[in-house]
């Protein structure tokens, strides 16, 4: 609403800034309290204790990209390919396949 009298329009102003000035100060500590998280030491501890299983299922995924890679070597058809790709659900193999695919083509314009 609209107010003709000065002194409520500075009272209200006065409060209008003392509002933004506590906001600001909430979010620097926010802030700083997000800078300093010691969780990133307690993250680091959980890599540790979880390092031997996440080693164990790379070296399984290691082993697969190998197979797969042994696999594509034998294909010959573009299209079998292509259904493969479409298949797989994985962002490594869908690389291994589409190198696969490029090679074969490039072998096809040779």
């Amino acid at each position: 609403e609209a107010t003709l009298d000065l002194a409520e329009r500075r009272r209200i102003r006065s409060a209008i800034r003392e509002l933004q000035r506590q906001e600001l100060e909430r979010d620097e500590e926010t802030l700083a309290s997000k800078r300093f998280r010691p969780e990133r030491s307690s993250h680091r501890q959980d890599n540790k204790e979880n390092w031997p299983q996440s080693q164990h299922l790379e070296e399984e995924q290691q082993a697969a990209l190998a197979a797969l890679s042994e696999q594509l070597e034998a294909i010959t058809s573009v299209e079998e390919l292509t259904k493969l790709l479409r298949a797989a659900g994985e962002y490594e193999e869908r690389k291994l396949i589409r190198a696969a695919i490029r090679k074969l083509r490039a072998e096809e314009i040779e």
